[in-house]
């Protein structure tokens, strides 16, 4: 196993995310992102960018963090029982993009290396993260792209990768409480070490680099759809199984939460501008809001 390099990563994260908020910057003009650096004295540091009020993008964030304890928390030890206790620092790019219009998808992607550290002894080290895709209104051919440039990105690793990940991908964004997905999947992944430092860490970079070109193509293909305001009221009540899920089950948020060493303005940048829940509320039969459910919702192979 080759030794961990956690500056060369650090590196890369701070790449990614100004290659991602540049590009997303391309799209959307006239949105600026607001940059806040933060830094803890014990704890850690990060770079929250955020974007708001665009004509494409009504919110998005784009953070790097790198983060350290003395202590793991329950979170990232509840598969791990034997890592409790140890001290760890974990560094990421998580990002969440909320469009404006309804007919574009909202998107989320992270990337991350976790170290778990303890005296005397080697240190235990993994990568996750993956990307996601969250349409309200479905169209097949964004759905094929998408998970199109995941398998581009995973095939060079070996065939096994892209339908593994995405298996975990779709398992992982899973409403249980409902009873649905929450979106298309893409690719998902945890406590990946198992082809060594360097070439898990290049793993992770062909993931990452493949995020714009799974989303910015989509971005641009919708963003100038006429939406009505029925449209709209049915994507902010979607955004609620967005909400839902990320308070509820993401593994990132909940770990941001019980660390005490975030910041939470930053770990709860992924929730939406506007969200709207309506009690027991059906699509009606035939329609494309119903459509999403039936035809877009549900696990299948789109490459």
């Amino acid at each position: 196993m080759n030794s961990v390099n956690t500056e060369q990563v650090k590196k890369f994260l701070l790449n990614l995310q100004a290659s991602i908020c540049s590009g997303l910057e391309q799209l959307d003009p006239n949105a600026d992102f607001r940059t806040d650096e933060w830094g803890r004295e014990q704890g850690g540091s990060g770079i929250t960018r955020v974007i708001g009020d665009g004509d494409v993008f009504e919110k998005g964030g784009v953070n790097f963090s790198h983060v350290f304890g003395a202590s793991m928390p329950a979170s990232a030890t509840a598969t791990r029982p034997e890592l409790a206790g140890r001290a760890y620092q974990a560094m990421g790019v998580s990002l969440v993009i909320h469009p404006l219009n309804p007919f574009v998808p909202t998107s989320h992607a992270n990337f991350r290396l976790f170290v778990a550290e303890k005296e005397n002894e080697e240190p235990v080290w993994w990568f996750g993260g993956g990307y996601d895709l969250t349409p309200y209104y479905g169209f097949e051919e964004d759905c094929v792209h998408w998970h199109q440039q995941a398998k581009q990105a995973c095939a060079e690793f070996g065939d096994e990768y892209y339908p593994r990940f995405k298996q975990e991908c779709d398992e992982y964004f899973y409403l249980k409480h409902r009873d649905e997905p929450r979106g298309i999947g893409g690719l998902f992944f945890d406590d990946f070490n198992e082809l060594g430092f360097e070439r898990c860490f290049a793993f992770v970079q062909s993931m990452a680099k493949s995020y714009l070109e799974a989303y910015l193509p989509i971005v641009a293909r919708r963003k100038d759809m006429k939406y009505t305001e029925k449209n709209k009221q049915f994507q902010e009540y979607r955004r609620g199984r967005y909400a839902e899920f990320n308070l509820v089950y993401d593994r990132g948020t909940v770990f941001g939460l019980q660390s005490g060493v975030g910041r939470i303005e930053s770990i709860l940048m992924s929730l939406p501008p506007v969200v709207r829940w309506i009690y027991d509320w059906h699509p009606a039969a035939g329609s494309e809001e119903e459509k999403l459910y039936t035809q877009f919702l549900q696990p299948k192979d789109w490459v």
